[in-house]
């Protein structure tokens, strides 16, 4: 298998699901837990979880500060559900720490807590005509995207899919699903950082 090598972060969280969904489209993937693993990837997926206990996590393990210097010079990221909450500017009513990687306010758990969890057939044109199922649990609504933050996709009236240059988050767990659309998009933005070409809709 040839290609970019796309990241996992593996402190906690979907890391298999995102694995496999990468695998099944045809991506390299790779497990990340120390900074020699974080320097054989090409990209990061951080992935659902609690985001106070990763940012603490990132900071024992000696991988802030290298994540957030690897995107400042380009790296592909994308965050999931909690991912997305760790690579915001900030949150919304809380003082916690992020690692300020896209120009997003986010809300947590805006959607509800665990019992308030749903699949939703979500219209994300870039990824083609049919909906997406997305799977929002426990999960984060964008209450502000900045200037140069393009919004995917929105459910109840608040972002759920964003993308700032090579970095890009969803509220919602496309690894949960069969369906792979996410993944495959996010690949195609690999590629873009590698080689200059845009992304499309598929």
């Amino acid at each position: 298998m040839a290609g970019p090598v796309v990241g996992v972060l593996a402190l906690q969280g979907d890391v298999v699901e995102h694995l496999r969904a990468l695998e099944a489209n045809g991506t390299r993937a790779l497990e990340v837990k120390t900074e020699r693993q974080l320097a054989a990837a090409d990209a990061l997926i951080i992935p659902g979880g609690e985001s106070t206990t990763v940012i603490k996590l990132l900071e024992r393990f000696g991988l802030a500060a290298p994540i957030t210097a690897r995107v400042a010079a380009g790296m592909p990221l994308w965050g999931t559900c909690m991912g997305m909450i760790v690579a915001a500017h900030d949150v919304a009513g809380l003082a916690q720490p992020t690692l300020d990687l896209i120009d997003i306010t986010v809300r947590r758990n805006a959607f509800g807590r665990q019992i308030a969890s749903a699949e939703v057939a979500l219209d994300i044109p870039v990824l083609g005509p049919a909906p997406f199922p997305a799977i929002f649990i426990r999960a984060p609504w964008i209450e502000r995207a900045g200037l140069g933050v393009e919004v995917l996709a929105t459910h109840e009236g608040h972002g759920v899919f964003v993308r700032q240059g090579h970095v890009m988050g969803t509220s919602f767990h496309p690894e949960l699903t069969g369906d792979n659309r996410v993944h495959a998009y996010f690949a195609r933005l690999v590629a873009e950082a590698q080689t200059g070409l845009v992304v499309r809709a598929s």
